[in-house]
């Protein structure tokens, strides 16, 4: 076992068989947030399974070797504690919070899920139904049909362009053995982080994690993950759809967390299309009133990213609307922000990330997360500082290395 005190006052322990565990103890409330962090995710998958990831995450709750589903809910209820999972595109996580005491029962029961799930066909049928029922009702949404024609136009057979929840062929298709292949295969000690935040004693959790994941070993050889490389096509797909409005998307091939132009990516975005005061509401929206909605995101990936931009507008509008936003991402090609637009930029970005670390759960996400990743929790002071260090240049030089050429998706009655 490695042991090692971060700068921001975490404990970090490594045990002996490559689990990580971060505690911070905070006291001001009597309660225990956890994030159980599984580094993988849906970038795993295949076309033939694409949506095993979210299967997986939502029936490791509906049995266990030693619960049922009701007998894990009912354990839950009655303690007043509330736990969740879900699968993203570079990790699965397993959510608790529950007050001090009943800790150690609610980890214990953690414990069970992850390592012991047991798929029961019933559960696995039910929870098919479900998806399927959830994938064609996004199959008919045009903000969502848009944007999985964008990811393949970014990404091409790269994992990230799959449908998160799956398709109708690949979700009909995936059985109980497929289920169980895959967590056997990629839920291993070595890739897990435990993060707890709240009124806890680092060194009792960690010994209470030593008991009940100590154990855990995985004898089949880690299987590496294919490596697929983006390919990006600069097209325009336009597809028709009998809706009220249109919806346009431009994006722009963009580099993962480990870049350095990473935090700089991130102003941008929130400059752009965060919020009432961001540059795309104001100017497309509120001056010209081209959009019902517009905004701006760029994901943070342990791959190829993406950077996008996108407006609901009236049909007959669309074109002008499209010109819209793009001419505001080739400004900043053409243009230094100003000093007040940056010092703004700044300000509404480090004020949200430090609201967002208020409460034990808020803790214990964002410091999973960086362990996750794989930068550490270092990251967090790191993050603010790369953030305040961003240049007037830094954000023009960064806009004319990735705003060059856009994909576009388009859906509407055009």
């Amino acid at each position: 076992m490695t042991v090692a005190l971060s700068p921001l006052q975490t404990q970090r322990v490594i045990l002996n068989n490559g689990i990580t565990v971060l505690v911070v103890e905070n006291p001001a409330a009597d309660i225990v947030a956890t994030r159980c962090y599984l580094r993988g995710g849906s970038k795993l998958e295949t076309p033939d399974h694409a949506g095993i990831s979210n299967l997986v995450m939502n029936l490791l709750t509906r049995g266990t070797v030693n619960f049922s589903s009701q007998a894990i809910a009912e354990q839950v209820e009655f303690l007043g504690a509330s736990l969740g999972t879900e699968s993203t595109a570079d990790y699965f996580l397993l959510s608790f919070k529950t007050v001090a005491s009943d800790f150690n029962q609610l980890l214990e029961l953690t414990a069970e899920i992850l390592r012991f799930p047991n798929f029961p066909e019933s559960e696995i049928e039910l929870e098919r139904r479900l998806t399927l029922q959830a994938v064609r009702s996004q199959n008919e949404r045009p903000f969502t049909i848009a944007y999985e024609i964008l990811q393949g136009l970014i990404y091409g057979n790269h994992p990230y362009a799959l449908p998160s929840l799956g398709t109708l062929e690949s979700i009909s298709k995936i059985n109980r053995q497929d289920l169980v292949n895959f967590h056997q295969t990629y839920f291993r000690p070595e890739q897990l982080v435990i993060s707890i935040a709240g009124r806890v004693k680092a060194d009792l959790a960690i010994a209470a994690i030593e008991q009940l994941f100590g154990d855990w070993q995985v004898t089949e050889e880690k299987q590496e993950m294919t490596k697929f490389l983006p390919e990006f096509r600069a097209e325009t797909i336009k597809t028709y759809q009998e809706t009220q409005q249109a919806t346009i998307m431009l994006g722009y091939s963009a580099p993962d967390i480990y870049s350095p132009d990473y935090a700089t990516l991130k102003l941008i975005a929130s400059y752009l299309g965060n919020g009432l005061s961001s540059r795309l509401f104001v100017e497309l929206r509120e001056k010209r009133g081209l959009a019902y909605e517009v905004s701006a995101f760029y994901p943070t990936r342990q791959q190829a990213s993406q950077f996008v931009t996108y407006i609901g507008t009236s049909p007959h509008q669309a074109e002008i609307a499209q010109a819209g936003l793009q001419a505001e991402c080739d400004r900043l090609k053409s243009q230094l922000l100003s000093d007040h637009e940056l010092r703004s930029a700044k300000s509404k970005i480090l004020g949200q990330y430090a609201l967002g670390k208020q409460t034990n759960g808020q803790i214990a996400q964002i410091f999973g997360l960086y362990e996750t990743l794989q930068l550490g929790v270092e990251f967090d002071l790191d993050y603010l500082n790369l953030i305040s260090a961003i240049s007037e240049a830094d954000v023009q030089r960064v806009a004319q290395t990735y705003f060059t050429t856009a994909a576009i998706s388009i859906i509407g009655p055009i």
